[in-house]
């Protein structure tokens, strides 16, 4: 999925998720390839409400996102965006991730989960979601539907 990207945006989306499942080896990875952009959640539990953080791949850049940001300590007002549950960081390099305020941020997050991380296990990828109808995952290209014909976009209730 990631290779329908830019090469750059490519290498710094698989850079940063090595980051990630470095520092979280017992995550279960949600994969979610939207109409938007290709999100990857980061739990505990295969349940989406229970993620922490997502790292979402856009055609221009990758965010990271703090899904339980409500009440989230950010001195250095890092994070961007309205939301009153979900807000993010824009990852333009590999190494705002190592940044200490984005690793406070990112500690925080993880002391204030409802279901913390397993202190051992094996990693997880589920695949959750392929939306039929996409945008363009590289800038000044048409929309298509992912390769194959793929799967179908979840209808809202």
């Amino acid at each position: 999925m990631i290779a329908r990207f830019t090469p750059e945006v490519a290498w710094l989306a698989h850079s940063i998720l090595a980051t990630m499942r470095e520092r979280y080896p017992t995550a279960i990875e949600l994969v979610y390839d939207n109409y938007n952009a290709l999100a990857i959640g980061f739990g505990a539990t295969e349940r989406p409400s229970q993620a922490i953080f997502s790292v979402a791949i856009f055609p221009k850049w990758v965010s990271l996102f703090f899904l339980h940001a409500q009440g989230l300590p950010d001195p250095d007002k890092l994070l961007q965006g309205e939301g009153k549950v979900a807000r993010h960081i824009r990852l333009l390099s590999p190494a705002r991730l190592d940044e200490l305020s984005v690793k406070k941020l990112m500690q925080e997050a993880t002391a204030r989960a409802a279901i913390p991380f397993a202190p051992k296990g094996s990693p997880r990828v589920i695949i959750k979601s392929i939306s039929a109808k996409q945008r363009p995952r590289r800038p000044g290209t048409d929309a298509t539907a992912p390769p194959g014909g793929g799967g179908r976009a979840r209808k809202k209730p």
